[in-house]
């Protein structure tokens, strides 16, 4: 019994990992109403037959690989056409416009106005009068336009060249070499290597994490938190 209820679990948990990585890389925030509506009911179906041994295993893959087509067929109406994407998703709603609320958007899309300042107040806005314009996104989250006074000061405002920055690349993770990395930032073994030993470090796996930026420099960090 226990045997039995341990291999359904590990091949249903297995199944619905695959399912959600299939489903493509979200987090639950940005997830839209028919993708969380389908991740609900995913894990209801997987757990049924978990829990109650009479229900046959098939019970619960069938649906689950039927909710996994159903999401894979919608997604890609969604990209094929505008009409279904509307329907399955709906559309932006601005509830800010020219720096004033729009009472009868907070209505129709049931949002408070307490909701709204505190959304404003996360996207770092504490005076309604420093916004143009406010937009609710379809996945619950809201996209705020400052108004152009407001607005952080660039490089390109004042009129400063930047050179181009890029991000850095992990070389070193928890001692072990990323091959693709090296390719990628066209480094070789040995010189990973001479740049560890400049920095106290003789062996790989005593190192925790190593990257190399753009402009060539190296952080490493020894294991055990001692930064060299």
């Amino acid at each position: 019994m226990v045997i039995t209820i341990f291999i359904r679990t590990l091949i249903l948990y297995v199944l619905v990992v695959l399912v959600m990585r299939l489903m493509g890389k979200r987090q639950m925030g940005e997830l839209q109403p028919f993708e969380l509506v389908i991740t609900i009911m995913i894990s209801e179906l997987a757990a049924v037959p978990m829990q109650n041994t009479g229900v046959p295993l098939i019970n619960g893959i069938i649906p689950i690989l039927t909710l996994l087509f159903l999401q894979t067929l919608i997604t890609f109406g969604s990209l094929k056409s505008d009409f279904i994407k509307r329907l399955v998703c709906g559309s932006p709603t601005i509830l800010i416009a020219k720096g004033r609320i729009l009472e009868d958007a907070l209505r129709k899309t049931q949002y408070s106005l307490n909701d709204l300042m505190e959304q404003l107040r996360i996207k770092g806005f504490f005076n309604i009068h420093d916004i143009e314009y406010a937009i609710l996104e379809t996945d619950g989250d809201i996209s705020v336009i400052p108004k152009s006074q407001k607005r952080y000061v660039t490089p390109a405002d004042l009129g400063i060249p930047t050179k181009y920055e890029g991000i850095p690349i992990s070389v070193i993770v928890d001692g072990k070499i990323k091959e693709e990395s090296l390719k990628y930032a066209n480094l070789t073994l040995e010189q990973v290597l001479t740049e560890i030993k400049k920095r106290g470090v003789d062996n790989i796996q005593d190192v925790f994490f190593a990257c190399i930026d753009p402009e060539g420099n190296w952080f490493v960090q020894k294991k055990e938190g001692k930064n060299k």
